[in-house]
């Protein structure tokens, strides 16, 4: 089961990067390396590209005081040696690589108006061999891409034409409009992700067959997911939410989102080779394809299994494309990088003005110290030193990368990886390149606390995200691998438990105000306190509410009835072979409850062992993107309803039961408490499985 958890949490996070964000843990600093593991170099570190634009009045950043961390290598306003910056990176990409069975990886860091590293690594095709090259290579940039579609709908906001606190059905065509209690969802929930929206993913957000890519009106209007918080309640991410501002932005300007990319974003910053199409065959009523001077230039996407690299399916997402479907090198987001830095200009062309620049730097709403407060859609990174970085994550199936600006150090930071284990790569270096350069030495792991001993029973339990599914089969499945376990150690550190991945906290202030950063790294975790105990907690990229889980929703219950019910199934059939060797006597009514009961202990056992089949071939994320529902968790939900209808017979059965026939030696009373015990049972598992969708097999 750990092995499917893990497919079905990267699943979830797809597109954003929310793995990669949790898991920000830094080493300690350590000493430059003296001779790099080997690398692939493609380009010389010097500087390749280099703005030349004279900042104007309105886009030159205001003046940061200089600070100088104590025991930091460098001052803020001190640039690395771009040397020691190679000799760095080249050391920990490699041994990352090496590490987490990465193919291929590209870099890009710009600082001070220059281009200061830009350097790939490994393969970006391993058969036949194509090594990665940063200004040629293409790699999928997953949920970077909505840095795009927030630009043009900031653009939008400073033109007067959409405004953040009106509703987006008025900036949607008809067919697209949110219906019912959705209507009042506002643009600029969208981009703090407060829209209240579950978050579906399985079998629609990626395809591997193009003929099945759809519209974008189309996807948003089959795919609408449900509403199940007030506005503005909490943040938990949403990819359909960012297709939404995609869909605005396409409507209130007459071009397609894909065209506005190009011809006010990527061509004025002469970023030639970052696009939203895709390589896929022409087809009427979609945008267009990806030009054929890209193709070949694309990276091919890779799974680590047992001792080598197999490729995957190219992963097509441009049904939802303001969410994820860009691609682009390493140069040419250096360049957008050097834009952000200089407030939305490069080279004599301005992207976006002076508003937008000040909102990409604002988050929108008050968060705990070290939680992520989305700047108009640019999530917000505390990094090592008490440097605050801008930018986003983003993850595919196969591709993992991480944009990160930082304005107090005229730093920006890309990096992409073409493996589905990159995701540690890309959501770690920035933090380990700032903590190398800019950050006093920090001494790891951080000791546990006395007094968070004495508070424990305050925060351990059971939670559950609320970014996943609310029903049906995939919330289901989210409910049975989504669910984080807290607990206190003895030594005084927290644990929070999801799916086999174990992490260590310790408190950064008071136990009782709730907030933790981790033993190993700078991630933080922020509880919220009711009269003195946790009811959630939020990590800090801020994507994900984690509340406390109900009974029903708890995976010890689930897996409580699971195996209660299994072994009385087990029981019954048993019974059934003895009961007949000793030809016991019953009558009529009692025959045909015990026949309901056994065919439904034959289907109980049978909907376990489908499910098991399919966890089983499910353990790698592409089979539950690509084959959901497939008919192995089908049949098995089937199976499982048919159970749970049977137990409305047996249910009805029981007083006649009971009652009992003429004959002295039908049913004994011991048969009876058995029936009837397991009547409870079935009766129980069916009510706990229809709470949490699994009796669906019609749903998705």
């Amino acid at each position: 089961m750990r092995s499917l958890g893990k497919a079905v949490l990267t699943a979830l996070a797809l597109l954003m990067g929310p793995t990669a964000a949790m898991a920000q843990e830094t080493a300690p600093a350590v000493a430059l390396p003296k001779a790099p593991v080997p690398y692939v170099q493609i380009r010389p570190p010097k500087p390749s590209i280099t703005s030349h634009a004279a900042p104007t009045a309105v886009t030159t950043p205001a003046p940061v005081a200089v600070r100088h961390p104590s025991g930091a290598r460098l001052g803020s306003g001190q640039p690395v040696d771009p040397a020691q910056l190679e000799a760095f990176v080249d050391g920990w990409v490699a041994d990352a690589m090496t590490r987490e069975h990465v193919a291929g990886t590209s870099v890009s860091i710009v600082q001070n108006g220059q281009v200061v590293l830009k350097k790939g690594y490994g393969f970006a095709d391993l058969s036949p061999r194509r090594p990665v090259d940063p200004d040629k290579t293409l790699f999928r940039i997953g949920s970077i891409s909505k840095t795009f579609t927030w630009i043009l709908l900031m653009k939008e906001v400073e033109a007067g034409r959409i405004r953040l606190d009106r509703p987006i059905n008025l900036y949607l065509p008809e067919k697209v409009r949110l219906p019912g209690k959705s209507r009042d969802v506002t643009v600029g929930s969208l981009m703090n992700h407060t829209s209240g929206f579950e978050d579906r993913a399985f079998g629609q957000l990626f395809e591997r067959d193009p003929r099945r890519i759809r519209p974008l009106d189309l996807y948003l209007r089959q795919e609408r997911p449900s509403r199940e918080r007030r506005l503005g309640v909490i943040s938990s991410y949403s990819n359909y939410g960012a297709a939404l501002a995609g869909a605005a932005t396409a409507f209130v300007s007459g071009k397609t989102f894909e065209r506005r990319v190009e011809d006010e974003i990527a061509l004025p910053l002469g970023m030639t080779r970052t696009t939203f199409r895709e390589p896929r065959p022409e087809r009427r009523g979609l945008p267009g394809a990806m030009p054929e001077r890209l193709r070949g230039d694309v990276a091919e996407g890779y799974g680590w299994r047992q001792s080598g690299f197999f490729p995957n399916a190219y992963e097509y997402i441009g049904q939802v494309a303001p969410a994820g479907s860009a691609s682009s090198t390493a140069g040419d987001m250096s360049r957008y990088m050097l834009m952000l830095l200089n407030n939305g200009s490069l080279d004599g062309a301005t992207v976006f003005g002076p508003r937008a620049a000040r909102a990409f730097r604002a988050p929108m709403r008050q968060t705990p110290e070290g939680i992520n407060g989305w700047a108009h859609g640019f999530m917000t990174f505390d990094l090592p030193g008490g440097y605050r970085g801008y930018g986003h994550l983003g993850d595919t199936i196969a591709f993992h990368s991480a944009m990160i600006v930082v304005p107090e150090l005229n730093l920006g930071i890309f990096v992409t990886t073409n493996s589905e284990a990159g995701g540690q790569l890309a959501g770690l270096l920035p933090n380990a390149l700032v903590r190398q350069f800019y950050a006093p030495p920090a001494t790891f792991p951080r000791p546990g606390s006395a007094a968070l001993l004495n508070a424990a029973d305050s925060f351990t339990g059971d939670y559950l995200s609320t970014r996943r599914s609310y029903g049906g089969l995939e919330g289901f499945v989210g409910l049975i691998v989504g669910g984080t376990e807290v607990s206190v150690t003895p030594g005084g550190r927290l644990l929070t438990t999801r799916m086999g991945q174990v992490r260590a906290w310790t408190p950064e202030d008071p136990v009782e105000d709730g907030r933790f950063i981790s033993t190993t790294g700078d991630a933080r975790l922020a509880f919220h306190m009711v009269d003195g105990r946790a009811v959630s907690f939020r990590p800090d990229n801020n994507t994900e509410t984690v509340q406390r889980a109900s009974f029903a929703q708890t995976q010890g219950t689930l897996a409580f009835m699971a195996g209660l019910t299994a072994f009385t199934a087990v029981v019954t059939l048993a019974g059934l072979a003895l009961r007949n060797r000793r030809e016991l006597r019953q009558n009529q009514i009692q025959a045909r409850a015990a026949l309901v009961q056994n065919i439904q202990a034959g289907l109980w056992l049978a909907s376990m062992g489908l499910f098991g089949a399919w966890a089983a071939g499910a353990a790698n994320v592409q089979a539950i993107m690509y084959g959901w529902p497939g008919p192995l968790i089908i049949t098995a939900s089937a199976c499982a309803l048919v159970a749970a209808a049977l137990s409305l017979i047996t249910i009805a059965a029981v007083p006649a039961i009971w009652q009992g026939g003429r004959r002295v030696d039908s049913w004994a009373a011991l048969r009876k408490v058995f029936f009837t015990t397991t009547v409870l049972i079935y009766t129980g598992f069916s009510v706990l499985l229809a709470m949490n969708g699994a009796l669906e097999p019609w749903s998705r």
